[in-house]
């Protein structure tokens, strides 16, 4: 049991309805799991309001509410605590529950539209081959050191973040690597975490459907930046156009990366083949297993953040020409037939366009490239057509297929993608609405030597469907299909 003040402290507080001195046993935002002597937190999220369910709470044996409006009935002995904002607070009471473990291991969080989940998982690769127990927060999986855990969320809540610190800490973690969404910082929760550093990667089309505006969108990332401490650095990509605004307010020391410009990291390619990247970072050169333009960036960034948190910069070269490519992100296969299939998470317009110019260099043109690509349901709809767009004006043959449809119609969906196809590419598309059909399509249409790319759902090992999620793994079906076509 702790005391409530105690849970409260630096959470900025409006009024409170009877005593903050009391015993309480832990908080929570959902008061389904709510027990005796508990702290509710009420939530305005997307889809419910927390402030709905405060009696819920009460009756499931809360004595503690948090809240940013007394609700109308006040209940004798519970004590209601009213403040601006409560996922803030919210941060803040789990990092005092935690006994804030943030502060006792180096934090590091990845920004930006792409790039964020194989920063931050190289970054635990990397640290853990130099020999430190490592921890990683991100899209595809928690570690905390080598004990694995699940991802539901690319930010999780306050408490689940905090939680895993803190057994972070207790497991004597030394550097954590957390991927931080918009949508995490906008629903606070970053707040009340202490970090070494933040890297920023790039800005462009993503997540409109949250954020009212591109504008929005950027400002929100940046208050990431805004909040570090001055004992953090700041990293950021300057050859993206928002870089150096994501500097323009931060106390922590402001550092670059770039490939096109001058800049404290600065990387320039030699060579970019399907077996890897040799790459001359500020005077040295490295041979690494990753391939592309857009993973030469991600390099440079854990170069920097490794180098500022402390390794030494040929120790750090050496460590990244171990590295080996994250689950989903550029992973390919050949088959018998000389059939290369690769599966990417490229699921914005410039992350598609990225992969493809990528294979558009690296290949000979005696090939074919055939794309399949969809779009996912209850999201931002304005990408479609520009996603359609890019896979038709960059490959030989593009299948339109479902992506997660949700609760959309996934027919509906591939038909707003297909608006966007210019008509000098009509004749390149189809649309197959069965996602294991169209890659089994793709398998048909592809000759030896041939490129297939399948975009979209990358380390995913499910479709969700009118609310159900089914088995589904885009490398293991391609494996498998290709494999078929062997025999």
């Amino acid at each position: 049991m702790k005391q409530l003040k105690d849970l409260l402290y630096k959470v900025s507080i409006e009024a409170v309805k009877g005593s903050t001195e009391i015993e309480v046993r832990q908080p929570d935002f959902d008061s389904r799991k709510i027990e005796a002597d508990d702290v509710f937190v009420a939530i305005r999220g997307t889809v419910s309001d927390g402030h709905d369910f405060i009696e819920k709470a009460i009756n499931k044996g809360a004595t503690a509410i948090i809240c940013d409006t007394f609700p109308e009935i006040i209940v004798s002995g519970i004590t209601y605590v009213q403040v601006k904002d409560t996922n803030k607070a919210l941060a803040y009471i789990a990092a005092n529950f935690y006994g804030n473990p943030s502060n006792d291991l180096k934090l590091v969080g990845i920004t930006g539209t792409n790039g964020k989940t194989t920063i931050a998982s190289l970054l635990y690769q990397l640290f853990k081959k130099a020999g430190f127990k490592s921890g990683l927060l991100s899209t595809v999986k928690i570690l905390v050191d080598d004990t694995e855990y699940k991802a539901t969320h690319t930010t999780p809540d306050s408490l689940t973040i905090n939680r895993y610190l803190r057994e972070m800490v207790d497991t004597g973690v030394d550097y954590c690597f957390m991927e931080v969404s918009s949508h995490g910082i906008h629903q606070k929760r970053s707040e009340g975490l202490h970090f070494a550093g933040g890297i920023f990667t790039n800005l462009s089309h993503d997540h409109l459907d949250y954020h009212a505006t591109f504008a929005e969108y950027r400002d929100v990332k940046k208050s990431f930046f805004d909040n570090l401490p001055r004992t953090a650095f700041a990293l950021t990509n300057i050859d993206d156009k928002n870089g150096l605004v994501m500097l323009q307010n931060t106390g922590a020391k402001k550092l670059t990366y770039a490939l096109k410009t001058y800049a404290d990291y600065r990387a320039t390619i030699l060579e970019n083949q399907l077996s890897g990247l040799l790459l001359k970072i500020n005077d040295n050169e490295l041979w690494v297993r990753l391939i592309g333009t857009f993973n030469a960036y991600n390099l440079l960034a854990i170069y920097g953040a490794a180098v500022n948190l402390g390794l030494e910069q040929l120790e750090v070269l050496r460590l990244m020409s171990e590295l080996e490519s994250v689950s989903g992100r550029f992973q390919f296969i050949v088959s018998e037939r000389k059939i290369t299939a690769i599966v990417d998470y490229a699921h914005t317009p410039d992350a598609l366009e990225n992969v493809l110019k990528t294979i558009n260099d690296i290949r000979t043109r005696n090939e074919q490239l055939i794309t399949v690509v969809g779009c996912g349901g209850d999201r931002d709809k304005t990408k479609r057509p520009i996603m359609a767009d890019i896979a038709t004006s960059l490959s030989d043959k593009v299948i339109l297929t479902s992506d997660n449809p949700r609760s959309e119609d996934p027919d509906e969906i591939i038909s707003e993608m297909e608006a966007g196809v210019q008509p000098q590419n009509y004749k390149k598309t189809i649309a197959i609405t069965d996602r294991k059909q169209a890659i089994k399509t793709a398998c048909q249409l592809a000759s030896g030597n041939d490129i297939i790319l399948i975009a979209g759902k990358g380390h995913e090992t499910y479709q969700e469907i009118k609310g159900v999620r089914y088995d589904f793994d885009d490398m293991a079906t391609v494996r498998e299909l290709l494999d078929q076509l062997n025999k």
